[in-house]
């Protein structure tokens, strides 16, 4: 399952019934909109753990960001603190406001929703975003617990999860590219 279809799933389908009641969308806007909106996220995350260390901050950003809360209550993304922690996290992923500001317009010309519509939402949507991740991580890295090897080591379970999350129809990234990431990992 997608990253797209774990949120499309997250509260049987209420999360995106919240997002849409949030903007003024219809149910049908709402997934249009992540749906548009989640592949720059996705490429983002993919590109940043990419790099020297991003393995590393991805990881740490999963288990200590407390990103799962956004996944159980609809409440909490319309939190001013939400829409900060997801324009921390958009800083973290698309590196700049204009790469944001980009994704909002790719997003509309995808879409037909309006890029200020979809620039305000893209905060929530990447607080959603990093929340599903973190759900799949920490209940991966659950399952794989009793196996867990030392501390600073890579839990190939965990990360194969997230890479299903992380995967995007068509965008070719898959288990050959996280065994690519931990190889990177266990090299350094």
């Amino acid at each position: 399952m997608g990253l797209l279809d774990e949120l499309m799933s997250a509260q049987g389908g209420q999360l995106v019934n919240g997002l849409a009641e949030q903007f003024g969308l219809d149910s049908a806007d709402a997934q249009k909109a992540l749906g548009g909106l989640l592949p720059a996220l996705q490429g983002g995350l993919v590109k940043n753990a990419s790099q020297p260390g991003g393995v590393e901050a991805l990881l740490g950003a999963l288990q200590s960001g407390n990103h799962a809360k956004y996944l159980e209550s609809n409440r909490l993304q319309t939190d001013a603190a939400a829409v900060q922690d997801g324009n921390a996290i958009l800083g973290h992923v698309l590196g700049s406001k204009d790469a944001s500001r980009q994704a909002a317009r790719e997003a509309s010309a995808k879409t037909g929703l309006g890029d200020d519509l979809l620039k305000q939402m893209l905060p929530v949507i990447a607080t959603m975003a990093m929340g599903a991740l973190s759900k799949k991580f920490q209940k991966d890295g659950a399952a794989g617990a009793g196996s867990a090897a030392a501390p600073g080591s890579l839990d190939l379970g965990a990360l194969g999860g997230l890479a299903s999350l992380l995967q995007d129809d068509g965008d070719g990234f898959g288990l050959d590219d996280v065994a690519d990431l931990a190889g990177k990992f266990l090299n350094r």
